[in-house]
């Protein structure tokens, strides 16, 4: 193989190095992290993120704007978790979102799936409920321009992931359509 001079095969392995890194900065494997990544990224997340609290399967999505953390817990634990920083956070409140299928799903084909049915009242306050893929066309709009956070957890119930669309905590959708309306008419 012809090299230009000065190039050698060892000058590609730090270049490599780095394209691997950057590659992968958007996954982290660390188990015990998940809540560092999330204590660091609320602060920074405001209306239009996402945070998805998924089971185990959830897939790592493509897209650069979505970064999954691995949590070894399980995943009411970590829904509790997630609930109690946004409860904290002034700025942000979520709108959860659950897979419409979920409810079509029996103890006879998903062991303990009745069960997690019957924790999330106390977890969630009347969510939204949308087919899966109705949901991932979301995140997937999302994360065109705002960026989305996947904790995948280590349950193994289908359709049972968490979507939280964030939204902002002090300005609700009545003061911004009487603020629509005002600019309008041209009224202050």
């Amino acid at each position: 193989m012809h090299r230009p001079p000065g190039i050698c095969k060892t000058a590609r392995i730090p270049a490599l190095t780095v394209a691997l890194a950057l590659s992968c900065a958007a996954a982290s494997n660390d188990r015990g992290n998940w809540r560092d990544t999330l204590r660091d990224r609320l602060p920074l997340y405001g209306h239009r993120n996402w945070i998805v609290v998924a089971d185990s399967a959830y897939p790592a999505q493509a897209r650069p704007a979505i970064e999954t953390v691995v949590a070894d817990e399980d995943q009411t634990v970590v829904l509790q978790e997630v609930l109690r920083e946004l409860a904290n956070s002034k700025h942000v409140r979520p709108i959860p979102y659950t897979d419409s299928e979920l409810k079509f799903l029996s103890d006879e084909d998903v062991p303990g799936i009745e069960a997690f049915r019957q924790s999330l009242p106390t977890l969630l306050s009347n969510p939204l409920s949308l087919p899966h893929e109705q949901i991932i066309s979301k995140l997937d709009e999302a994360a065109q321009l705002f960026r989305v956070l996947i904790i995948k957890t280590r349950s193994t119930l289908p359709y049972t992931s968490v979507f939280l669309q964030l939204d902002c905590a002090y300005w609700r959708a009545d003061s911004e359509k009487k603020l629509r309306a005002r600019m309008g008419t041209g009224q202050k």
